[in-house]
């Protein structure tokens, strides 16, 4: 889920807004495949948005796979009117609009596991809605206060049942030593826990390969929390900062893992993807070239496969980029 902070400013609203790595199995001919390198350059495949005027900017975010193959991503600061959802045809490079609406800000996206809908996070409203592929039949999952405090949900992940854990990234515009975010649990009736509290504002968040615990990304920390959940998957029995990221200027925003539990880290107001195996080592880097592109918030891997997407923006416009992984692609790769 990312965290790129844009000016809403018709809106009066400020909004807040990605991660993959080697693999180690031979191919049918006995031969190792090709070492993807400790550091990379990403390639353009394609502009999807400009910045709109009405809200000063452009922010893509939440790229994620549909079964036919379609990458899905939402544009934070699209307004009413211009595609807030749209639809990448990454082997033809082409991008298609599939929703919009006066409201929403979306900053994840991701397809339920068990239902096939797409589920989006909705930031302005404090609100997860789902819709069909083609933008329709929209519904509202989650609305409400959790605890009586009114949730900023930036992220999502799902458990195999379906069972989403979003983050609420809460305190994003104060220092980090003050902690009002929250992850919560919100199972299939739409009733909301928090499990986990007291944090530098939470952006992004994924299961482990085994889907037995949660990375949670802090952003005003710069630092990824390992959340080990018990085996109902309801509470949490350890938690502990994992990995420490220099970020420098930039802060961490969205976080992903492929097949082999490697930990893809992505930034806001830093255009390159850290990549970390699960036992804490910096396995890779892939930056980002070109002007005028200040985040790179968000990746996908093409499940079964290690064609990996990034989603990149700033003054520039949107844009997706590929790269390649260093292992292949789960449902853990795929948005958030």
């Amino acid at each position: 889920m990312r965290a790129r902070i844009g000016a809403l400013a018709v809106l009066g609203i400020g909004v807040l807004l990605v991660a993959c790595a080697p693999t180690s199995s031979g191919d049918d001919t006995g031969e190792s495949p090709a070492t993807v390198p400790d550091e990379q350059e990403s390639t353009e495949l394609l502009q999807v948005s400009e910045p709109h005027q009405m809200t000063g900017g452009t922010l893509l975010e939440g790229p994620t796979f549909h079964k036919d193959s379609d990458l899905f991503l939402v544009d934070v600061m699209a307004p009413a009117g211009a595609a807030k959802v749209l639809r990448v045809d990454v082997d033809e490079a082409e991008v298609a609009g599939v929703f919009t609406d006066e409201v929403s800000a979306f900053t994840s996206a991701q397809f339920h596991p068990v239902d096939g809908r797409l589920y989006l996070t909705d930031f302005l409203g404090g609100g997860i809605l789902s819709m069909t592929a083609d933008g329709e039949d929209v519904r509202t999952e989650f609305a409400g206060d959790v605890e009586g405090v009114r949730m900023l949900i930036d992220d999502i992940a799902f458990a195999p049942d379906g069972t989403m854990f979003v983050t609420d990234t809460r305190g994003m515009d104060g220092p980090g030593w003050e902690t009002p975010g929250r992850v919560v649990r919100v199972d299939a009736e739409g009733d909301a826990s928090v499990i986990a509290r007291d944090l530098p504002s939470p952006n992004g968040i994924v299961f482990d390969e085994e889907d037995a615990g949660l990375w949670v990304a802090q952003y005003n920390a710069n630092r990824i929390d390992y959340l080990g959940l018990d085996d109902t998957r309801t509470s949490v029995v350890s938690a502990y900062p994992a990995i420490h990221v220099d970020g420098g200027i930039g802060r961490i925003d969205s976080t992903a893992v492929d097949a082999d539990g490697n930990i893809y880290q992505a930034f806001h107001e830093k255009a390159e993807i850290l990549v970390f195996a699960k036992t804490g080592e910096k396995i890779g880097t892939i930056r980002v070239p070109g002007e005028g592109l200040e985040s790179a918030t968000n990746i996908a891997i093409r499940p079964g496969a290690t064609d990996g997407y990034l989603v990149v923006s700033g003054p520039a416009g949107g844009f997706v980029h590929t790269f390649q992984a260093y292992g292949e692609g789960i449902r853990q790769s795929n948005g958030g």
